[in-house]
């Protein structure tokens, strides 16, 4: 049943531009919106465009198009995602980032959409035609096409969780939101969505939030909600090795018996999507124990996105770890596609675990898979990591204790 949903929206899709042969006539849309909505970040802050994203047709299977779990569990390709991105119109509206304090009407539909649990069915007209293409974003995930909204009307089906209403209406941080959400089983997704649009959070205090920093904000705030669990949990007992790939983007991760650290090297092979060049582009950043105290700007989101389902990970089998991770962007992922690429490729990583006696053959495996399975020396990024230098270098107390 997903298989056929999935074949035949993506063929619908595909044929948007044989339906619709000119663009620039395209005044009004009667869609359904995913739910979706995009918070730009070009203008000048507190300045802010707020877009509602639908696809040109009235689409029943309208989910699909912002559905980057059911992607990744599925397997979707790069084409498969870019031909249901293209035909997503983000029809938007400038607003303040304060706006959401006033009841404004073009806010409160945008807000009511990104809330909603459900498709939601949408009447939109335009004020001037649409412009088609998209810009490259490591964070977002593109959309096709956008142009400006002269007025909207939510014709159908909005329906909004009890447990969301109760965060909108409670008088608390947005991190305690998140936390209760996120318990009570909202996924990252759906909660960086719901960050944007300004409903968590103190009264005096609500935002509109850029959809790129929202992204990021969700990784970094959830991803510190576990770690205050997993500094409590004993050490793994083994040293281990997890290896995947989703679209391109190839993982190997090491896991140590010792406190809580983390260290990501992102490699971006020649002809990738962020490298048009001849040689390895390579970019890295690192947290101790005590956690960073600034935003990792080398890696920037991956980092984030690559963290957060480790962290995962490491609390459902409440377990504590170091953890050095190692990214490589293949020519096989040719069009960026956004940070839940990462977050994906990740999980699919998590899914095959091997486990060692030793440091050392940890080690060794590492530069067995990626000469074999990669055809990649990982011998220099090893060399360079601080993470295992300071394996090497510093005797833990545990080693201490086993030879007295």
């Amino acid at each position: 049943m997903a298989e056929s949903i999935k074949f035949e929206t993506i063929k619908k899709v595909a044929n948007i531009g044989f339906k619709t042969k000119d663009f620039s006539r395209i005044s009004k849309v009667d869609s359904i919106s995913p739910p979706s909505v995009f918070i730009g970040s070009k203008l000048k802050y507190p300045l802010i465009n707020v877009g509602i994203l639908s696809p040109l047709n009235k689409d029943e299977n309208s989910w699909l198009y912002d559905d980057a779990k059911y992607w990744a569990e599925n397997n979707l390709n790069i084409e498969e995602i870019m031909r249901l991105r293209n035909g997503l119109l983000n029809s938007r509206f400038q607003a303040k980032v304060s706006d959401i304090r006033l009841n404004k009407k073009f806010v409160e539909i945008a807000k009511n959409v990104a809330i909603s649990s459900k498709q939601i069915d949408v009447e939109i007209e335009l004020k001037n035609r649409l412009i088609v293409g998209r810009e490259r974003d490591k964070v977002l995930t593109p959309h096709g096409m956008r142009a400006s909204l002269k007025n909207v009307e939510i014709t159908g089906n909005l329906k909004v969780d009890k447990k969301v209403d109760r965060i909108m209406n409670d008088d608390i941080k947005a991190s305690e939101g998140m936390e209760f959400l996120y318990k009570n089983n909202f996924n990252e997704y759906t909660l960086s969505k719901i960050l944007s649009v300004g409903v968590m959070g103190l009264k005096k205090n609500k935002r509109l939030v850029p959809t790129r920093w929202s992204i990021t904000a969700t990784d970094d705030v959830l991803g510190k909600q576990l770690l205050k669990n997993i500094k409590n949990y004993p050490w793994i007992e083994n040293h281990e090795l997890f290896y995947g790939e989703f679209m391109g983007n190839q993982y190997i991760l090491l896991m140590f018996p010792s406190v809580w650290s983390y260290e990501l090297f992102e490699l971006y092979l020649p002809h990738s999507s962020w490298n048009p060049g001849q040689e390895i582009k390579a970019a890295t950043d690192i947290e101790s124990y005590s956690g960073r105290k600034s935003y990792a700007f080398n890696t920037a989101g991956g980092y984030y996105a690559s963290r957060f389902p480790i962290l995962e990970y490491l609390n459902s089998i409440k377990k504590q770890a170091s953890v050095l991770a190692i990214r490589l962007e293949t020519p096989s992922y040719w069009a960026a596609l956004g940070v839940w690429v990462v977050r994906e490729s990740v999980r699919k990583a998590l899914k095959n675990k091997m486990k060692f006696a030793s440091r050392e053959e940890l080690i060794g495996s590492v530069k067995k898979i990626g000469k074999i399975k990669y055809d990649f020396d990982f011998s220099d990024i090893l060399a360079r990591s601080k993470l295992l230098k300071e394996k090497k270098e510093q005797k833990s107390l545990r080693d201490f204790l086993v030879k007295n």
